[in-house]
């Protein structure tokens, strides 16, 4: 039972926007503390009683109780949630592949992912910060040739200057995966 209540469920603020993706536990709070509706894939609105009369399908996820089961809601709708949230895309090894493509910024090469190393442009040793602006993608030989030198000093070229990506929660959960098929036309529209 604790798998089903951690399954993902897409949040939607009062314009239909993309605000977060939280579990299941929690959606059935919203939903049954009248804070929020339930969006079937046909994109109806249910409240927590209506929601509980829904048949039970073979491909839903499906929480047991008392006198039945309950079907988890994909997607909920918020009644007065207005904001939408400005996307920060935290400084991980997993995201700064991602927006490298997981290719190697000096010889351009797509090892697989466990010979990729995170590089400091300037090195860590000369005082080079943990930064999106310092921080690449490289293949292992490439991070030993480079040693603790610029890549002026080593000769070697950058395929492109690093940068802080400027993602939105769309595609922060696109990328993170575990979608269904009821939440693209909430990611497609935003």
């Amino acid at each position: 039972m604790n798998d089903v209540l951690a399954t993902p469920v897409l949040v939607l603020n009062r314009y239909f926007q993309p605000v977060q993706v939280t579990t299941a536990k929690r959606a059935f709070c919203l939903l049954f503390g009248g804070t929020a509706h339930a969006i079937d894939e046909g994109g109806d609105a249910y409240d927590f009683d209506l929601w509980r009369s829904l048949p039970v399908r073979d491909a839903d996820d499906v929480l047991p109780i008392v006198g039945g089961t309950l079907r988890v809601p994909r997607v909920l709708h918020l009644h007065r949630y207005e904001r939408t949230p400005r996307a920060s895309v935290r400084l991980t090894r997993r995201n700064l592949m991602l927006r490298d493509a997981h290719q190697c910024q000096y010889c351009g090469k797509q090892p697989p992912v466990r010979d990729l190393n995170i590089d400091h442009v300037v090195p860590k040793c000369r005082g080079g910060p943990d930064t999106w602006e310092n921080l690449v993608t490289s293949c292992r030989p490439c991070n030993l040739r480079k040693g603790r030198k610029t890549p002026e000093e080593a000769s070697m070229l950058l395929a492109r200057r690093p940068y802080r990506p400027k993602w939105s929660l769309t595609a922060q959960i696109l990328v993170g995966g575990g979608k269904f098929a009821e939440w693209e036309p909430f990611l497609k529209a935003s």
